[in-house]
């Protein structure tokens, strides 16, 4: 029987899922498994990356399992992944040295000042398109060499690995301490503040000034090709693709035109640009980032605004507050009043992302009378995430000159209508979503059907796209204006909370 199906691992922030496509991109079988989110101190977060593997080997079988299929089934496995986590493990035992460190954690923004010296967030933003930040895994994996006892001299030694989860999947799949290849592609190295986007290579300047020992990090490969073969339950089966799961979004959302732009509304929102060969530097608070490469292809680049809080704030009014039971109840809630009340909610719980970068930041709730209800409370939940697309999308109109026609969204968050109806009101443009909402997963299952042949080429992938719902604008003019005015009065008020002078914790 010939291998009809191309399976993608798809490693999140608080689950793992593995999803089985067959030719015409569509779903076969879905498994997921969640993970334990750890909070050791505000503002940290972290994974056990061991726990996640452990997670991922489970997520597979029950795929091949619920479509009743084996591994000689799948042609080939792609991987997309939360990027930026951060992971040390070590190469002869296989063991994480410590917890991985989250993207969303901030425990490194002293060093990020540090490590600034008297240029501060920018530079090293003209090689690697980033600000330096907390956010990004070069900061973490020195705060690990700095903080965990003897770790620096073994990663010297070249004893301690690397990687984002991409990497540490793709080492584990392809046999771990036993030949386990040490990879990574260049859209999650582009999230390190380690490469070069020029060069498309480690910048060894760049590491021996955030203090990262060049010993320790992967070989760069492109996004679509083979890496290896898999061992274990997926045994044979090549290891074809891997894309931190943005760019997995925007390949699945077949943005392959310079001017195209997908919204993925998950834990955060992540909105990307393709801007195509050229590299566009962001001068309105966005990140230059490696959007995919094919192969031995040209890469293809874009810019990013990266929003850390929209889904997650969500599941704080839901685990922390208790205000809904289920996140599904926000949309119910949020519906029985007409509008916020006044009420603005701006969720800076680890600063502020695209288009500010203020670490300093931290959330608010403003505009509060007794007239607010918690229908209020979440109507203004709902609309946050709303005004904080339309901040990105305002920065990507400056720094590409490209005006936003359509929105492609994807994303768990994009079930609720009527957060999708008011994105769609405060952008003032159509607002799609396709009929294959797993956008990420599709992504890369996209790329690795290409890299083993699976799929023709991109006109295919094009072809496969089809459109399931669409909201159009219906807030009038000055509405929007008068809300958008007041949603910027209540970003003002988040920032200058933490002072640089706060005593950052050790472990």
């Amino acid at each position: 029987m010939t291998a009809s199906y191309i399976a993608a691992i798809d490693q999140g922030t608080t689950s793992s899922r593995c999803i089985l496509f067959g030719a015409d991109g569509r779903i076969v079988a879905v498994e997921q498994q969640e993970h334990a989110q750890i909070f050791p101190q505000p503002g940290w977060v972290e994974h056990d990356a061991a726990e996640i593997w452990t997670r991922v080997q489970a997520v597979v079988r029950g795929a091949l399992d619920k479509a009743g299929l084996t591994r000689e089934d799948v042609r080939a496995v792609g991987i997309t992944n939360q990027r930026e986590t951060t992971v040390l493990w070590d190469r002869h035992t296989g063991e994480p040295v410590h917890h991985a460190i989250v993207w969303q954690d901030t425990r490194t923004e002293a060093l990020c000042r540090e490590l600034g010296r008297n240029v501060g967030q920018d530079r090293f933003r003209r090689e690697t398109g980033l600000p330096l930040a907390s956010y990004f895994a070069g900061p973490k994996i020195r705060w690990l060499l700095d903080n965990v006892e003897g770790l620096r001299e073994r990663a010297e030694a070249g004893d301690i690995l690397f990687g984002t989860m991409d990497t540490w999947l793709i080492w584990n799949l392809t046999g771990g301490v036993n030949g386990g290849r040490h990879v990574t592609d260049v859209t999650n190295a582009s999230r390190t503040l380690l490469m070069n986007l020029h060069t498309l290579e480690w910048d060894e300047r760049i590491a021996e000034s955030i203090g990262v020992p060049m010993a320790m990090l992967p070989q760069i490969r492109s996004s679509a090709e083979v890496y290896g073969e898999a061992v274990g339950v997926l045994a044979g089966v090549p290891v074809a693709a891997a894309l931190g799961d943005q760019q997995a979004a925007l390949f699945g959302q077949t943005c392959f035109d310079v001017g195209e732009a997908k919204s993925t509304y998950g834990t955060g929102t992540f909105l990307l640009l393709n801007t195509g060969e050229r590299i566009v530097n962001s001068y309105h608070g966005l990140l230059t980032t490696v959007g995919y490469r094919i192969g031995d292809r040209p890469p293809v680049y874009a810019l990013e605004g990266s929003i850390a809080v929209t889904g997650s704030l969500v599941q704080w009014l839901r685990d922390q507050l208790g205000i809904i039971s289920t996140a599904a109840e926000i949309e119910t809630l949020a519906g029985t009043v007409e509008d916020n009340g006044g009420a603005y909610f701006v969720p800076a719980f680890s600063g502020l992302f695209a288009p500010y970068w203020r670490s300093d930041a931290r959330g608010v709730i403003t505009g509060l009378t007794r007239y607010v209800t918690k229908g209020h409370l979440a109507r203004a939940v709902l609309e946050a995430t709303a005004w904080q697309t339309r901040e990105v999308v305002d920065a990507m109109q400056k720094d590409s000159g490209v005006t936003l026609t359509a929105l492609k969204v994807d994303g768990g968050m994009t079930s609720n209508n009527l957060l999708m109806q008011n994105i769609a009101d405060v952008l003032n443009v159509p607002v799609e979503r396709p009929y294959v909402a797993e956008t990420t997963a599709l992504g890369a299952a996209y790329a690795a059907g290409l890299a083993v042949g699976f799929w023709d080429g991109l006109d295919t992938l094009r072809a496969n796209w089809h459109r399931a719902a669409e909201w159009t604008p219906r807030m009038d003019a000055a509405t929007r204006e008068h809300e958008h005015r007041n949603w910027l009065k209540a970003v003002e008020r988040t920032m200058g909370w933490i002072e640089q002078d706060d005593e950052q914790p050790q472990l």
